[in-house]
């Protein structure tokens, strides 16, 4: 029997202890604030879950929460798909592979405030080829006064910027089937459907719930680009829960119920994750 060597656990413990610890103690510190009233560093009195109660009862929780919901859900339904078909048409060998893996990653390399200023000039009226298209064609555009515009823009914009890691990620997923199962498939004369139906797909499994994962996490979490875009307007229409907790803690200085409104944000993230794992794992559980 082959005694298995786990020595190499030993090299990777002190980066787990120094990322644990440093992601401990800001939690503690945040669980420290979301109990008390804070007045001045000397002065502070204990609420339990006032600040708790008070946060979940915060209309301007309950908007951010539907819009932060509905973006995620859009950015879900268009950039799994569309990673999904841009990896399945990229080339898998030679210079014009090399090629596209280089275009794709471009985008990811990208600063996120860059990406809102690219985006902000971009769609202007008067100095953006985007902003200036549309209304040449009649079409009536801006994103800094019209509600819909606005939320189409920070979309595409989200779009643009995250697509290339789910096609990324599927384009690897599809490299790594061993080629067997597509010799198999052409003395079985199958479609291209089939092909992707009961091979490729089955095969993506795994790389989609990172897919999936990841952007629902990030476009969850997503403050910059539209910060930088349209400053969470017009009016509160692009205001997502990160902006909200921004202006709750540095703009009112309410450390209290930003603590609170945080640590509820973290929930709302950790629960939703765990359900996209459950459903998408469910399958092989009951095999």
């Amino acid at each position: 029997m082959k005694v298995q060597n786990n020595k190499a656990w030993w090299l990777v413990l002190p980066v787990f202890l120094l990322v644990a610890f440093s992601a401990i103690v800001p939690m503690m510190t945040v669980v420290n604030y979301s109990v008390q009233d804070i007045f001045d560093p000397a002065t502070r009195y204990f609420v339990g879950v006032d600040w708790y109660r008070q946060v979940l009862q915060d209309p301007r929780l309950h908007d951010s929460l539907l819009r932060q919901f509905i973006f995620s859900a859009c950015v879900l339904l268009i950039e799994i798909p569309l990673g999904i078909a841009i990896a399945l048409c990229m080339p898998t060998r030679g210079r014009w592979a090399s090629l596209c893996l280089i275009l794709m990653a471009i985008p990811l390399l990208i600063p996120w405030n860059v990406v809102g200023t690219i985006w902000q000039i971009f769609g202007r009226a008067d100095i953006g080829l985007m902003g200036w298209v549309l209304n040449s064609l009649g079409i009536s555009y801006n994103y800094a006064a019209n509600t819909m515009d606005a939320w189409v823009t920070v979309l595409v914009m989200d779009v643009w910027h995250w697509t290339s890691l789910v096609a990324l990620l599927c384009y690897s997923g599809l490299r790594a089937i061993p080629d067997v199962y597509y010799q198999a498939a052409r003395i079985d004369r199958a479609s291209n459907w089939a092909v992707f139906r009961h091979i490729q797909l089955p095969k993506l499994k795994s790389v989609l719930l990172i897919a999936v994962m990841l952007r629902f996490m990030d476009s969850f979490m997503i403050y910059t680009e539209p910060f930088v875009l349209t400053g969470g307007g017009p009016g509160n229409a692009t205001t997502f829960l990160s902006q909200t907790l921004t202006q709750m803690a540095i703009g009112q200085f309410d450390l209290g119920p930003a603590a609170a409104f945080s640590l509820v944000y973290f929930l709302i993230i950790l629960l939703v994750s765990w359900l996209f794992y459950t459903a998408m794992t469910y399958d092989d559980k009951n095999r």
